[in-house]
């Protein structure tokens, strides 16, 4: 496992996140920054991380490279999870259960509703008054 690289496609809401992994000494880069100081709010990046703990991996044994580009913070970690545990099946076929019943392999199928005509927005109407 010297220099092959495992690969997952995740996708949530516009988000679509490339995650790569490979063997190395626990790095983990998000567009080319570190993941605490890309995904900066409480607990997103310890719940992106948590897919090597439900491996029982240990995260130090591998390096991880993410491009993720398109909607907000939530679709981007989302999608990133999802990316992220892909490759981990596809490095290893046994933890696909595992990460089937944490709800890692789950694709998130909720997208934007589209704007309806005579609604503002998909389901706003617009205020009723009677005189």
């Amino acid at each position: 496992m010297d220099n092959r690289y495992y690969e997952g496609i995740g996708r949530r809401k516009q988000s679509s996140a490339r995650v790569r992994i490979m063997a190395g000494s626990g790095e983990c880069t998000v567009n080319g920054k570190e993941i605490d100081a890309y995904f900066t709010r409480l607990g997103d990046a310890s719940d992106i991380i948590n897919a090597f703990q439900i491996a029982n991996h240990i995260k130090e044994k591998f390096d991880v490279t993410v491009k993720v580009q398109g909607g907000g913070v939530t679709g981007q970690r989302d999608a990133v999870k999802l990316g992220l545990a892909r490759a981990l099946v596809e490095m290893d076929e046994e933890l696909r259960p595992a990460l089937r019943h944490s709800g890692y392999l789950t694709r998130d199928p909720r997208v934007k509703e589209r704007k309806k005509p005579g609604l503002k927005r998909a389901r706003k109407a617009p205020t009723y008054t009677k005189r």
